[in-house]
């Protein structure tokens, strides 16, 4: 696979960091406890944009940076040179050089990108030795919080414009240049037809669209003489901005240059409104191009779109065919982090026998699972039909297909599922990384975009719907239930005891 990260960083990204990842890895090492066996997996505690689901989106870049997880020589040099705040050095040289001949070596399973997913479930589950569980914290929340956001950010505008195309236009809007480039990757991923962003276009292949801006028709003398130009230019692929001066003038002029051109074998595309009332433009602008006898050139809009103002000019019947969308996508506008953590779930003792970990707190949406944590959907009638709930339950002990399976929600012990025997069934991780060396072929980003729309229609609509969605039951099996109960409480029970 091609590694858009080597292409756009020249220099090692294993620093790409929280400090304190490197401080822990020090204590782990000066512990002697680096290498015990742990299990530490990513989930998101709620869905985002008030929703029920998400896209999971950003593996293949994780992959991408495990492929080259490296300490070279200046990264080391610059550790060396950290000091503490006696002026002491920071870390010692036998850690130093640990670290310069540490070789990735964990074991990775992921939910693949354009899945549905939800809170609490595990999408990434990495296993192997403490000090590298450890260091992939930051930078595996990095890629996959932000890209899963904007792939859930994407596929909600196509909900609200029922499937009709969305071209993501945030660039200029984008935190930084990598932000635009992983969110137009996202969006892509998410179900946007197409990008503005011509590098994100030559790295990921996504198809690139565009039609000019305001200075366009601003340097000509007139507006008619702008659209002439760029008729000119591009024949093939000609949509006017109209709404510089006038947007119904600048239709009328766009269907005059089309009607000069016609027999040269212009062919107007259509025309773009980036302002004004879109509902009330776009009808009236359909009207003058069927008039005109353009019935199939399309209206493409845009203007601080998200979900809910596409949704409304829907309902009052605007005749728009492609909604340009910019800062409400690129940025995550409505919620602008996805509250994903990584936990560590298991570790193994000295002895070899594997220790269940919980991280307590007040709040139960905030207290963590323990095990090897996997996540098993099941179907209505066939496999990858209509799902109709999810489990999480531990791998060490598994599920019988023979019995009926109780699930229970963590957040909310009353909220409880029964799931039949032999129901169809289909686990959502895969196998990544084994020991470090990859074992699973990165489907294309297209493949992945065809992946969330194939996804979201095993879905009912009323899970998909943009305001109040209806409930999706996903919950702890009853064991693993049961088994986080006994932590809770014995840790409740400790805590209180020291007081």
């Amino acid at each position: 696979m091609q590694n858009s990260l080597t292409q756009l960083y020249k220099s090692s990204l294993v620093l790409l960091t929280d400090f304190y990842q490197l401080t822990m890895a020090y204590g782990y090492w000066k512990a002697g406890i680096h290498e015990n066996e742990a299990v530490f997996y990513h989930s998101f505690r709620k869905a985002p944009f008030n929703g029920q689901y998400a896209i999971c989106a950003g593996l293949a870049r994780l992959i991408e940076y495990l492929l080259c997880f490296q300490f070279t020589a200046d990264d080391i040099a610059y550790l060396a040179g950290l000091k503490d705040s006696q002026g002491k050095t920071l870390f010692n040289a036998d850690f130093l050089s640990y670290l310069q001949q540490l070789t990735f070596s964990c074991d990775i399973d992921a939910i693949e990108e354009g899945s549905v997913v939800f809170p609490q479930q595990p999408l990434v589950r990495v296993k192997g030795p403490l000090l590298q569980c450890q260091l992939l914290e930051s930078i595996l929340l990095n890629i996959i919080n932000f890209q899963t956001l904007i792939a859930t950010s994407a596929a909600r505008l196509l909900q609200a414009t029922r499937g009709e195309p969305v071209l993501e236009f945030g660039l200029r809007r984008a935190q930084g240049f990598d932000g635009a480039l992983m969110a137009s990757r996202a969006a892509y991923i998410g179900g946007c037809a197409a990008t503005s962003n011509v590098l994100a276009g030559k790295l990921f292949n996504i198809p690139l669209r565009g039609t000019q801006s305001h200075s366009w028709v601003l340097c000509f003398a007139t507006e008619l003489e702008a659209f002439r130009s760029y008729a000119r230019a591009f024949p093939d692929r000609c949509i006017f901005l109209v709404d510089t001066y006038n947007s119904l003038e600048g239709v009328k002029n766009a269907i005059q240059i089309a009607e000069e051109l016609k027999s040269d074998g212009f062919k107007l595309a259509g025309i773009r409104l980036d302002s004004g009332d879109l509902a009330y433009l776009s009808q009236q602008a359909r009207q003058l191009l069927d008039q005109a006898g353009y019935k199939e050139a399309i209206i493409v809009a845009s203007n601080d779109l998200d979900p809910l103002v596409i949704s409304s000019l829907k309902e009052q019947g605007a005749s728009i065919n492609v909604w340009g969308v910019g800062t409400h996508l690129i940025t995550a506008y409505e919620q602008p982090a996805l509250e994903g953590v990584y936990k560590l779930s298991a570790i193994k003792s000295p002895q070899g026998e594997w220790q269940n970990k919980l991280k307590l707190s007040e709040q139960m949406i905030k207290i963590s699972t323990p095990g090897i944590l996997s996540v098993r959907r099941f179907y209505a009638d066939k496999r990858d039909g209509l799902a109709m709930a999810d489990v999480i339950y531990d791998e060490r002990s598994g599920i019988s297909d023979n019995e009926a399976l109780l699930i229970i929600d963590p957040s909310d012990p009353t909220k409880r599922r029964s799931i039949p025997a032999h129901t169809p069934h289909r686990d959502l991780l895969q196998a990544i990384f084994r020991k470090g060396q990859l074992v699973y072929k990165v489907p294309s980003l297209k493949s992945s975009q065809e992946k969330t729309h194939t996804q979201l229609q095993q879905f009912h609509e009323s899970i998909r719907r943009l305001l109040n969605p209806h409930f999706y039951p996903v919950g702890l099996e009853k064991n693993l239930y049961d088994l986080k109960l006994e932590l809770i409480l014995k840790a409740k029970a400790a805590s209180n005891s020291r007081i």
